[in-house]
């Protein structure tokens, strides 16, 4: 089998959307252009089909015994069912053997407990669903659990918060392997925030950028998104869509009802906001990431936007 073997690991009383948010997210790479191809198989315990959370039959394409390395990640999925397959022997034998021929092991939501039980997160930092979290610093005293980031990544082994946390745990892995833009066109085309970080609470706000069907629009807030601190000026993105700024204008008044700049402004504040509530990074830093140039440049806008500086914002938003 050519390209990445990513081996989605499920079990009776797994989460759907655990699996769909990673398998999708590593299709839509490929069809961007990753380069190799992910090869994505989900493994059952039998290779039969497993019962979801929400009633739903999820059917297998290999039984887990079955699947050899070399293999580049291993992801288990999490759901209702995590503590049964945690406490089964045979099952978490294999979840080690695979962990063993990988490059790298992640899991989704409560799969973090099959991660454990396996032994795979002893003196680990890690995450799961917020709601789980006690239950798992609880029963495995030697993983050290924090509740807070929708994901961590401590060395080759990952764990992902609730949920959709693991669509962005697997962007991150999509931006190692293939680059930013890549990624970035995986969150545009699955409509998802697009640089969520890690260390960002798992209980948050998403993205206020506006999507378009209209593919000219629709290409310009692309490139827009993808190149925050670039020239981003009206005239910039009106040669580069082969209109006038006029006809440009026009168009995003039409259709997302703002104009170019405001478009730009806002993306590049609710970037800006992002990162000053998910990182450590410095305003000045974060400033130029955005497109900003400058701190003092941010601070106003900042103050325009919300009323209160970046400093006083990032403050708030870890109270």
């Amino acid at each position: 089998m050519g390209g990445r073997l990513v081996v989605v690991v499920g079990f009776d009383g797994i989460e759907l959307v655990d699996v769909a948010s990673v398998t999708t997210a590593f299709d839509y790479a490929n069809r961007m252009g990753a380069d190799p191809v992910y090869q994505v198989v989900f493994a059952t315990p039998t290779g039969g089909p497993v019962r979801c959370d929400s009633g739903l039959s999820l059917a297998g394409q290999r039984s887990i015994d079955t699947v050899h390395g070399p293999i580049d990640t291993v992801v288990v999925s999490g759901g209702h069912g995590h503590e049964a397959a945690a406490a089964d022997p045979r099952f978490i034998g294999q979840v080690q053997r695979l962990a063993g021929a990988s490059r790298r092991v992640a899991s989704a939501c409560t799969g973090a407990t099959v991660l454990a039980a396996a032994g795979l997160l002893d003196n680990r930092r890690a995450t799961t669903h917020w709601h789980e979290a006690a239950q798992l610093a609880s029963r495995f005293p030697r993983v050290q659990v924090d509740p807070t980031p929708i994901f961590v990544r401590d060395g080759s082994v990952s764990t992902s918060g609730g949920i959709t946390a693991s669509l962005d745990l697997t962007l991150s892995f999509i931006e190692e392997d293939h680059g930013a833009e890549i990624a970035r066109r995986v969150a545009l085309a699955m409509v998802t925030y697009l640089q969520r970080p890690g260390s960002q609470a798992q209980i948050s706000l998403f993205t206020r950028i506006p999507h378009s069907d209209h593919a000219l629009v629709r290409r310009v807030i692309d490139h827009v998104i993808s190149n925050l601190d670039g020239d981003l000026g009206v005239g910039r993105l009106a040669a580069l869509a082969g209109v006038s700024e006029r006809h440009l204008s026009r168009l995003f008044v039409e259709h997302i009802g703002r104009t170019p700049a405001r478009l730009v402004r806002d993306a590049r504040l609710e970037a800006a906001s992002q990162l000053l509530a998910g990182t450590r990074e410095p305003v000045a830093t974060i400033a130029r990431r955005c497109g900003f140039g400058s701190a003092e440049s941010l601070r106003q806008a900042f103050v325009a936007w919300v009323g209160v500086s970046p400093s006083q914002f990032r403050g708030n938003a870890r109270a």
